[in-house]
């Protein structure tokens, strides 16, 4: 996998057209992009079909949580998208991990843990639990890869505990990447790019760091760069 092939964009609008006319901007070099519920809701199907249209390969964030049956629906639908990747919340149980999975079998489905906006004590007293974020990544990860999915969205910092756990085939999908020229934003547990590449990331997805730079293809150039020299010091 080349360098620009581990960056996935994260399309941070409502607005179809402003999403469009990032892919167009950032094309063809990166071909890796993911939309979500905010997207979806305001555009629709046509949006992520206009997308796939222009050349994006589309990770859809839909964060999919409710009971299995309605899950299934849902995933029944969208498999009419063939889209690239999606996801569903794993805290939603294996049954419901199943459910989806039977209706997406050939799209990319990932078990979104922890999410970064969770440090470790907000995240304690939010679901009133003792147990870390680490272990409760790692078994929601666990559950995930006995439910057929193909990977987890985790965070920078519960890398090396997945990959540890669950080996080299199962995808890992890293948001909370900030280069060290970039500002944090509003996520907790986040690390440059070629730091969650060391710990095992197979995916990085950059939000604001790529586009609200002035010239989002240099800033994709820049973390490119970074991918490419920690893998060839490998």
């Amino acid at each position: 996998m080349n360098a620009m092939d581990r960056i996935i964009v994260a399309l941070d609008t409502p607005d179809p057209s402003v999403a469009g006319e990032m892919v167009q901007r950032l094309g063809p070099e990166l071909t890796h992009f993911k939309t979500g519920l905010e997207f979806f809701c305001s555009g629709g199907p046509g949006a992520v079909e206009a997308l796939q249209d222009s050349g994006a390969r589309l990770f859809l964030d839909l964060k999919l949580h409710d009971i299995p049956n309605t899950v299934a629906g849902a995933a029944r639908s969208l498999a009419k998208l063939d889209v690239w990747m999606t996801n569903l919340h794993a805290s939603g149980g294996a049954e419901m991990m199943r459910a989806a999975r039977e209706q997406l079998p050939d799209t990319i489905l990932l078990a979104v843990t922890v999410l970064t906006s969770f440090d470790e004590k907000t995240f304690q007293e939010h679901v009133g639990t003792d147990a870390s974020v680490e272990d409760t990544v790692r078994r929601w990860s666990v559950s995930a890869r006995e439910a057929g999915l193909d990977g987890v969205v985790c965070s920078p910092r519960e890398i090396s505990t997945v990959r540890g756990e669950l080996g080299d085939d199962f995808l890992i999908v890293t948001p909370g990447i900030r280069p060290q020229w970039a500002a944090k934003g509003d996520q907790r547990r986040v690390t440059t790019p070629s730091e969650a590449l060391q710990l095992g990331a197979d995916y990085l997805v950059v939000g604001r760091p790529i586009t609200g730079a002035p010239d989002p293809r240099e800033a994709a150039g820049r973390i490119a760069r970074e991918i490419s020299e920690f893998e060839g010091s490998d």
